[in-house]
């Protein structure tokens, strides 16, 4: 068993300092590299997440790490910690403020611990099995949207729809009441305090979508991937966040009709 209280605790902790590391070098001269998937990686990225393993080593070594950066430890273990030291580095090496750092805490797969860090914005979201997420320690709810004619929806980037999931794009488009782009983790922030209704994405890792599960969650919200199932290491990367259990069931319908439509 853990202490969820104590592990927010920490993840609090580790969080204050990797902030301190990514705003120390928010908008001033960056070295960028691209990794072997195009996606940009800096000194930033790396010395956030060797910090916050050391502190995962040091308070919990018996746990597992599962980070972006550096090979996985320990993943069979019954505790995993899954982190993503800064999620929207495109944003981050171009100045944009809507940069994350995000950390969950699997417990035998399944996420039990969740937080939503904003180091530019100074908001921070969390969430734990059996809480109510909150925002800067205040609780955060979801809205009540129910439908997708009404509702808001957010996704990172519409170019990631590519070939057969081109017609889910679409399908958004023609059928929300608003889509907006851009945003990464920030999008599933804005969905735990009802600002938005609805979050698809896909082509994402678990380091990208485990973290805020339990915020989304904890705030009334219902989040798995296209198919309507669970979201774990071994997910596809097709995730669907959604402010209701209505809408949820909804979008599920409008994915799986489109992708049989295409299909045939």
């Amino acid at each position: 068993m853990i202490d969820l209280v104590e592990a927010l605790r920490f993840s609090n902790e580790v969080a204050d300092d990797a902030g301190r590391v990514a705003l120390r070098h928010f908008r001033k001269p960056l070295a960028v590299e691209l990794k072997a998937d195009e996606t940009p990686v800096t000194l930033v990225d790396r010395e956030i997440e060797a910090l916050v393993r050391t502190r995962i080593a040091h308070s919990y070594p018996e746990h597992g790490i599962f980070g972006e950066e550096e090979a996985p430890t320990n993943i069979e273990n019954s505790f995993v910690w899954v982190i993503d030291p800064i999620d929207g580095t495109k944003s981050f090496v171009t100045g944009h403020p809507l940069f994350g750092g995000l950390m969950a805490l699997l417990q035998d797969g399944e996420p039990c611990l969740g937080q939503i860090d904003m180091p530019a914005t100074g908001e921070r979201w969390s969430g734990v099995s059996g809480g109510q997420s909150t925002l800067n320690g205040a609780p955060c709810t979801t809205s009540d949207c129910r439908d997708l004619a009404s509702a808001y929806v957010y996704t990172t980037d519409p170019m990631l729809f590519a070939g057969s999931k081109q017609v889910v794009f679409q399908m958004l488009k023609e059928k929300a009441r608003l889509l907006r782009f851009g945003g990464d983790c920030y999008n599933y922030a804005l969905l735990a305090s009802g600002f938005c209704d609805l979050v698809v994405e896909t082509g994402l890792e678990p380091y990208d979508f485990l973290p805020v599960v339990q915020v989304v969650r904890g705030a009334g919200g219902v989040i798995t991937d296209w198919n309507g199932n669970s979201l774990g290491l071994g997910s596809s990367g097709d995730v669907l966040a959604a402010a209701t259990p209505e809408l949820h069931t909804q979008l599920l319908e409008k994915l799986q009709t489109s992708q049989a439509t295409e299909a045939a």
